[in-house]
């Protein structure tokens, strides 16, 4: 099995945990020993094989968040690869999407965290995650420029640079610029210095005032005992965050004005945060030491407090305690230790970031262009044209049924039947309902039906339910020609029902006057899951029709209940 791509989380109670494999295999979790460096127990497989890979593992208000890469990493200008989370109440999960579907599925489920949007980048995928000074998370990731796609010479290694974007939470679901996905041009960057910003790199404590007891800085960190507090003021929604160990102390954390406090109490083995009036408490994981480096971060947006404590910073917290306060902070920060010296370093207070509330807009679906439809009820109208006709082919009372075809598209084959209509110009969607029995579980690659936007038979993009050995997948092909060759890739949209609903959006870029295509699917016809842009150029001139091919054994008939425009 390809046990690949570790990623290694802590949990609340203390335990680590790896996340690790890709296609062949699936991913899994293992518990780890006590000083990580041995598996415990039995692995426990958290996502399907022949789907993800590149696992990363945090925790976000009380629930567990896997996400994952999908797709071919590496597929040179057809490359879409991209990331999908589940979440679970477990760090073994079961993880699920935004559908409640589980990532474990034949039917495999994934919420579209990171996916290419028609710019520059392609192949967004593999990621990372950091939070800034601001409390503001960010994701890192590599991706690939279609316009450079390798290191050196055509179809050799793959270019993929690391990239880094906002990543927001908007109704408890992680999503990368609200939904708009990789940014290209200038973007504001992540916050790394505070207005109380203090990484004790000299010897001197300009910008503190000892309260009480002694303090000192040494090899680049603060020690002491008794409180020390900032000559800065802040105020408002802030963020404040440091670095601590406990050598000697009983309790160590950071103050807030004069009366909000947050402090690790190692003799009471909990996290407490308290503002002169209430108090609010939770335990530290039993066996927890203190001795380690820890941090620190606590929030203030208006009344309500949060505060976490954590081993990596990375979203991996030992304990969160919230407190709803009496007041909005304000004042002077400071540090306190107590029962003997603590050591602090990276100490930071920040204005807290803004969070994005609503997502960037959905493809609009508006009136329905129907001199361009078709609802097959008797027979095929007289816009269609086929490429390599199928006399199979039959459409009368509300269905085009179409046997898959032991035939294919990509790369020099091309022996696979195409039906087309022109499209409308300018913007507009195009839907189609297919049903097609693919089973679940068993191999049957690569049987397939559904939408494509074609140029010719080396440029276009197809978007089918498909069967991938023993997984069943939206997926949004992608074929062009490159460096005297055809080139084929794809992106992984949502997941499949034996009915599915598919969608193109069609845009032409102002700018560049390329065509976009964004892919969307659905398991209802009501509930929409969109995905990955695949572009035209501007001369090009691409027509929209329908496709079922893959692979005639076990035999299956494609049905189509219509082919629809929308304005």
């Amino acid at each position: 099995m390809w046990t690949i791509d570790p990623s290694q989380f802590t949990d609340v109670d203390g335990r680590g945990y790896l996340y690790y494999g890709s296609y062949y295999g699936g991913i899994s979790v293992t518990e780890l020993s006590a000083d990580g460096l041995t598996a415990v127990g039995t692995p426990t497989q958290v996502a399907i094989d022949n789907k993800f890979e590149g696992s990363y593992v945090l925790r976000h208000d009380g629930w567990y968040y896997l996400f994952a890469s999908t797709a071919n990493c590496c597929a040179g200008p057809a490359t879409g690869y991209s990331v999908q989370v589940g979440r679970a109440r477990s760090p073994r999960g079961p993880f699920t999407d935004r559908d409640g579907v589980a990532l474990t599925a034949s039917r495999a489920g994934g919420t579209p965290v990171l996916t290419q949007n028609g710019n520059r980048w392609i192949g967004t995928g593999h990621n990372g995650f950091l939070t800034d000074l601001s409390g503001q998370d960010w994701i890192v990731y590599h991706a690939i420029d279609r316009a450079d796609p390798y290191l050196d010479e055509p179809f050799g290694i793959n270019e993929r640079p690391m990239l880094l974007d906002r990543l927001d939470w908007i109704d408890g679901w992680p999503t990368v610029n609200a939904g708009a996905g990789p940014s290209e041009g200038a973007r504001p960057a992540p916050v790394t210095t505070g207005r109380v910003d203090d990484r004790f790199d000299n010897t001197g404590l300009a910008g503190w005032r000892r309260v009480t007891g002694r303090w000192r800085v040494t090899d680049g960190r603060l020690v002491g005992s008794g409180a020390l507090t900032s000559r800065t003021t802040v105020g408002g929604d802030v963020r404040a965050e440091a670095d601590l160990r406990l050598t000697g102390a009983v309790s160590a954390g950071i103050t807030l004005g004069d009366r909000v406090e947050v402090r690790v109490d190692a003799a009471g083995g909990r996290l407490v945060a308290s503002d002169g009036r209430r108090r609010a408490t939770t335990p530290l994981p039993v066996g927890l030491d203190l001795a380690d480096p820890h941090n620190l971060a606590i929030e203030v947006r208006g009344q309500q407090l949060v505060a976490e404590l954590s081993p990596a910073r990375l979203g991996d917290q030992v304990a969160v305690v919230s407190l709803r306060l009496d007041r909005p902070v304000a004042g002077r920060p400071g540090l306190a230790a107590a029962g003997g010296p603590a050591e602090f370093d990276n100490v930071s207070v920040a204005r807290l970031f803004q969070p994005a509330k609503r997502a960037v807009p959905e493809p609009h679906v508006g009136a329905p262009l129907r001199a361009y439809s078709d609802e097959f009820t008797d027979g095929l109208d007289g816009d269609w044209r086929w490429v390599r006709e199928d006399p199979a082919v039959t459409a009368a009372d509300g269905a085009l049924r179409w046997p898959v075809q032991s035939a294919d598209l990509t790369g020099t084959g091309n022996t696979a039947g195409v039906l087309l209509r022109d499209a409308p110009r300018g913007d507009y969607v195009v839907e189609t309902k297919v049903t097609l029995d693919l089973g679940e579980e068993s191999v049957r690659n690569y049987q397939q039906a559904g939408l494509v936007a074609y140029v010719d038979d080396d440029r276009f993009a197809r978007l089918t339910q498909v069967a991938i050995w023993n997984t069943r997948q939206v997926e949004y092909g992608y074929e062009l020609p490159f460096a005297g060759q055809p080139v084929y890739g794809g992106s992984i949209v949502g997941t499949p029902a034996t009915t599915t609903w598919l969608r193109l959006a069609h845009h032409v870029d102002p700018a560049t006057g390329e065509h976009e295509f964004r892919a969307g699917s659905s398991r209802d016809g009501r509930t929409w899951t969109w995905g990955a842009v695949w572009t035209f150029p501007a001369d090009t001139t691409p027509r929209i029709g329908l496709v079922a091919h893959g692979g005639a054994e076990p035999a299956v008939t494609a049905e189509f209940d219509y082919l629809r425009f929308y304005r």
